[in-house]
């Protein structure tokens, strides 16, 4: 990666502890799926220490000793870590190696969810959600004619929906996992309503009670950090010199 030597040995070590991990939760993933997730971690766990130190982002010898050390006493000595090391394809030169760059990695992560801001560009939502499409265009009619969003809410919504009057609450753009319905609402300004959005679940209609600049719920700006992570990597990844050994 851009010059830097992933050990084949760490790969397959790497490749067997996120095998195991997955049988322990009982889940089935084929080998060339989880060789193609191991791959993609570790690769952007390189672009990411290599923007550390491009950033000039570093951890002191020092502190990677301690990490070391405290490694070494939880598995009960020297002889203890040496053993590990040998079983998952590491020596002591590969291992530091591997452990600083997985420090250097978590830096950069943290210099990039630093990043984003808490408060962003965010709607109020609230939905009617109907799950056949012939009585969403009626709804839909209705709300042209200028029956109000708030009536229609609570005569066709149903069940948790109509607990809640439809409420979709603040969110920013990048938050929701439905595409189309975040396009719509972010088109639409305080007062105005959507057309019919189909969805995997049904047939929303949206209105926007508010917008402007929102402090981001913990969920959110988890959500938005990982996606900026998630984007940094793309993007080093579009301009990296990648190669596999044959």
């Amino acid at each position: 990666v851009n010059g830097e030597i992933i050990p084949l040995a760490e790969y397959e070590a790497e490749l067997a502890r996120y095998q195991s991990a997955q049988a322990a939760l009982g889940k089935t993933v084929s080998e060339a799926d989880a060789a193609q997730v191991v791959l993609e971690d570790l690769i952007s766990q390189v672009l990411l220490a290599q923007g550390a130190r491009a950033a000039n982002l570093s951890i002191a010898e020092a502190a990677l000793q301690s990490r070391i050390d405290a490694l070494t006493a939880s598995l009960g000595g020297a002889d203890k870590l040496s053993a590990w090391q040998s079983a998952h394809g590491y020596d002591d030169a590969s291992f530091r190696a591997a452990l600083k760059r997985a420090a250097e990695a978590a830096l950069m992560r943290d210099k990039i969810i630093a990043g984003v801001p808490g408060t962003v560009e965010q709607v109020h939502a609230r939905q009617i959600l109907l799950y056949n499409e012939a009585e969403a265009q009626n709804v839909l009619a209705q709300l042209k004619s200028g029956a109000k969003f708030d009536d229609l809410a609570a005569q066709y919504n149903k069940g948790p929906q109509l607990e809640t009057h439809g409420e979709l609450g603040w969110f920013p753009q990048g938050y929701l996992l439905d595409a189309n319905i975040e396009a719509a609402a972010f088109a639409l300004q305080p007062g105005q309503f959507s057309e019919v959005i189909p969805s995997a679940v049904g047939f929303h209609i949206i209105t926007i009670v508010e917008r402007g600049p929102h402090l981001l719920s913990p969920d959110a700006l988890l959500v938005l950090q990982g996606r900026a992570v998630t984007d940094w990597v793309s993007q080093q990844r579009a301009q990296a010199s990648i190669a596999l050994a044959p």
